[in-house]
């Protein structure tokens, strides 16, 4: 199999409304979490999502309690920013909240980057010409390239 980088490495943003953190004191670890309202997280069929965390080699996870479930990313943002509670997103997908000062992160340093996503497919000789030019476009896209 070969493998083709489609992104960056990843980090988790674990983030809620400045309004929600006057309410509520900031967690400095993962178990803090137990005691906030969290937005969790569906995975299609494999239920819901334990908050995975890693620091200094020690990995902890954490099965949040909170007010609603949701499985689409854009309303847990969506909910964080109503104040509903705390978030657990990718970085870039909060990044231009936190940058505006609409989310606060916590946790930060409980949240180290991961490696992104790979495209994987056989090492045949004769690719289908879709594949090929797919494969093609995420090299060029790697590379900086249009």
């Amino acid at each position: 199999m070969i493998a083709v980088r489609v992104s960056a490495d990843l980090r988790a943003g674990i983030v809620a409304s400045p309004a929600y953190f006057k309410a509520h004191p900031k967690p400095r670890q993962p178990q803090d979490l137990l005691q906030h309202r969290c937005i969790g997280c569906r995975l299609g069929t494999a239920g819901l999502y334990r908050w995975e965390f890693e620091k200094g080699g020690k990995e902890v996870t954490v099965g949040v309690p909170g007010p609603v479930v949701l499985d689409d990313v854009d309303l847990m943002v969506q909910a964080a920013l109503d104040g509903v509670g705390i978030a657990f997103a990718l970085q870039e997908q909060v990044a231009s909240h936190l940058a505006k000062g609409r989310l606060v992160r916590v946790l930060e340093d409980w949240c180290p980057p991961f490696p992104g996503y790979f495209i994987y497919y056989p090492s045949r000789r004769h690719q289908p010409p879709g594949l090929s030019a797919l494969i093609e476009a995420l090299r060029h896209r790697d590379r900086g390239r249009p």
